[in-house]
């Protein structure tokens, strides 16, 4: 099963969601403080990490953006606000998924099992490359989870990963942020439609530039295309 981190300040709650992700059978490594975390995936290799926003010494925001130079593990973000532009700021930042507290730990498990089953890759000597996925100079391979900008491999956060990869699956067709929101997120996400907006916005940056391959189209949404 996966290694998880799980940063939060309140031992409490803390302790119940560490709790909750043993029982889905994964293991689970802590951290009090932003600062923490941060050593933590220094020293050791996670495949998840749910990181509390509200933190002594280094909030959850700083630590999603460090976090993301060095790792493109899943991030599941917790916050006591439902303030939109809270959420869109984690996003923005490279977050995967967010829980507005209180929550249910049941959810927030199936959530990261959910983020977990769609990261699992095979060993990099069984990748097929006739199964990749070409459009112009981006390819995906599947198999391995990789995507490659003019033959140099790029780094997506997992939601980028899923959401370029469904519209190069899909060339030409346009989808608009709901059908987006749906597909890549789940009904049962908790935001808006400017989560889409935000992630086509940093991954058009990561592929090189605003209207290149990804287009929008206004009032109706956003198609994959080879441009020149």
């Amino acid at each position: 099963m996966a290694n998880i981190l799980v940063v939060e300040d309140e031992k409490s709650m803390q302790e119940i969601i560490v709790e909750y992700m043993r029982r889905g059978g994964h293991t689970c490594f802590t951290a009090d403080d932003g600062m923490d975390a941060l050593m933590v995936l220094k020293d050791h290799p996670m495949d998840l990490m749910i990181l509390d926003i509200m933190m002594p010494h280094l909030d959850g925001f700083s630590v999603c953006k460090m976090a993301r130079e060095i790792s493109s593990l899943p991030i599941i973000m917790l916050t006591a606000k439902s303030n939109e532009d809270d959420k869109l700021k984690g996003y923005d930042l490279g977050a995967d998924d967010y829980m507005t507290k209180p929550f249910s730990p049941k959810v927030l498990l199936a959530k990261a099992n959910a983020l977990l089953r769609r990261l699992s890759v095979l060993p990099a000597d069984t990748v097929n490359t006739t199964n990749s996925v070409c459009g112009g100079a981006i390819s995906i391979l599947p198999s391995a989870h990789k995507v490659f900008l003019e033959g140099q491999e790029i780094t997506l956060t997992h939601k980028e990963y899923e959401l370029l990869y469904f519209l190069m699956s899909n060339p030409g067709q346009v989808f608009n942020r709901e059908q987006l929101l749906n597909r890549i997120w789940g009904y049962d996400f908790e935001g808006t439609t400017r989560t889409v907006d935000t992630h086509i916005k940093t991954l058009r940056q990561k592929l090189g530039g605003e209207g290149r391959h990804i287009v929008t189209l206004i009032r109706s949404g956003y198609k994959f295309e080879v441009t020149a």
